[in-house]
């Protein structure tokens, strides 16, 4: 399935050897929402990967008024695969967005962002590439039920696995207990089979996988890790990996989700995301300090932990996220960092002595982001550590969850909700705008349409525990 196309004769060349019928054009909204329109093979040229195939851009999310509705996307060769899913033979392209009237780069296109961090880093000299390696935690349900009208709203799930009531809970014992969910066999894991596939799939299509498990909540919540990637690639496998594990499920007649925090007591689904950066062939995240880190890895962190409540806009930008971050469930409240500690915001994992796999991983995003602006601003916040030399502080190497309320009081610790996390993008979201990686515009534009579309909507809606506690008033 994958293509290994390094340009437009190559993709063109596939169209003709594997009797492409349909060819597929993806690009990804503000919100971080894969989409798309398919076109006959004959309509894609030469010119189609310099000109553009024009759609109308009104219509999605973040993007254009309807009075400048012309847009265009621009197929990137390199990122052609075959759709395992589809019933006849498919040609995915992932795309960039053109504007018609200057034939620029988008300024609102995630990935047109993603590309401008990466050649930001080539520019400050700092290094050549930054490799990015995310844990996308998920749930897979058997179903789920969910609506919102003038005089009712409710969400019902229902999962095997946890022998909840329903159709699906048949009864057959083996129920995981909360938060114990890492790492059962079958029977306990029903989804064995269902990751497998997703996993198969997902290295068909070309993008390494390294593990799949089970994770720690109930109800099926799993994770797959891909190898790491540079920025814009690994944004990439991202929306590849969310489509694979969505239409697996489907075709099982399951269903999954990304949202980060669906079950109640139990665990949220995160993203953690392990960085680092390399010059030429030299990890230079690697050195002879706390943890085998270097002083430029320190500063990194530094800029992480300087700016994590605004990056928090952007790497846990839903209200749903702040469901997620909250003491008590393995959620990395807590601004400080450690090696091997997952209850720190920023951790140095310890399984390799090797200078090559030194990394920072940061726990706080979860899956419902835009990776391409999540990775982008992780990348401006950390380079903005690095350039300012913020010192991260001494590192924490205690469970941060036991602490005594007045030395936990000490600690910084993320915002308690999206709006307090907008606010503190809106203050603080200078680092992102260097050499217009993120615009002005950009950031006005999200931050609006996250208070209006999800702030908002959600704060005039009756909440159904509203029920429990007010009725009776």
């Amino acid at each position: 399935m994958p293509c290994n196309c390094a340009s437009p004769d190559d993709v063109l060349r596939v169209i003709k050897d594997e009797n492409i019928e349909m060819v597929d054009l993806r690009f990804v909204d503000l919100p971080g929402l894969w989409q798309h329109f398919s076109v006959p093979p004959k309509t894609i040229g030469p010119d189609s990967f310099t000109e553009g195939v024009g759609f109308d851009g009104s219509s999605i999310r973040g993007f254009q008024e309807i009075q400048e509705s012309d847009m265009l996307v621009v197929p990137d060769p390199t990122t052609a695969f075959l759709d395992p899913f589809t019933e006849v033979p498919t040609l995915v392209l992932i795309c960039n967005i053109m504007d018609p009237t200057n034939t620029l780069p988008y300024s609102r296109d995630a990935r047109f962002i993603a590309q401008k961090a990466e050649t930001h880093l080539k520019a400050t000299g700092i290094g050549d590439v930054a490799y990015f390696g995310p844990e996308l935690e998920f749930f897979v349900f058997n179903e789920v039920h969910y609506d919102q009208g003038t005089n009712y709203g409710y969400y019902d799930i229902d999962a095997v696995e946890a022998n909840w009531t329903g159709r699906a809970g048949l009864g057959l014992g083996h129920k995981l207990r909360p938060k114990e969910g890492y790492f059962p066999v079958p029977p306990a894991d029903t989804l064995q089979d269902a990751r497998t596939e997703m996993v198969r799939l997902l290295e068909e299509i070309g993008i390494p996988v390294e593990a799949h498990h089970h994770e720690v909540a109930t109800g099926g919540q799993g994770e797959i890790d891909m190898r790491f990637a540079s920025l814009t690639r690994m944004a990439d496998n991202v929306m590849i990996y969310k489509y694979v594990v969505k239409n697996v499920a489907r075709r099982r007649g399951l269903t999954a989700t990304f949202m980060p925090k669906p079950l109640f007591g139990d665990n949220g689904s995160g993203m953690h995301v392990h960085q680092s950066i390399w010059q030429k062939d030299r990890p230079i995240f690697a050195g002879d300090g706390y943890a085998g880190s270097s002083e430029v890895m320190r500063y990194y962190i530094g800029g992480l932990l300087k700016h994590a409540p605004a990056l928090l806009g952007i790497c846990a930008p839903t209200v749903n996220s702040y469901r997620r971050l909250v003491p008590g469930f393995e959620a990395p409240v807590n601004l400080g960092y450690s090696r091997r500690n997952r209850s720190a915001a920023c951790r140095i994992p310890m399984y390799s002595p090797d200078p090559k796999a030194r990394r920072v991983e940061f726990r706080c995003p979860d899956p419902s982001c835009n990776p391409y602006l999540a990775f982008a601003a992780m990348l401006m916040a950390g380079l903005d550590g690095i350039r300012s030399r913020l010192d991260p502080g001494e590192p924490i190497d205690k469970n941060l969850y036991d602490l005594p309320p007045v030395e936990r009081a000490q600690i910084p610790s993320t915002p308690g909700s999206l709006d307090e996390a907008l606010n503190a993008l809106q203050a603080d979201g200078k680092f992102l705008l260097a050499q217009d990686v993120f615009t002005t515009d950009v950031i006005e534009t999200y931050l609006s349409y996250k208070r209006t579309h999800e702030i908002e909507e959600i704060r005039i809606r009756p909440h159904p525990y509203e029920f429990v506690l007010y009725y009776d008033i």
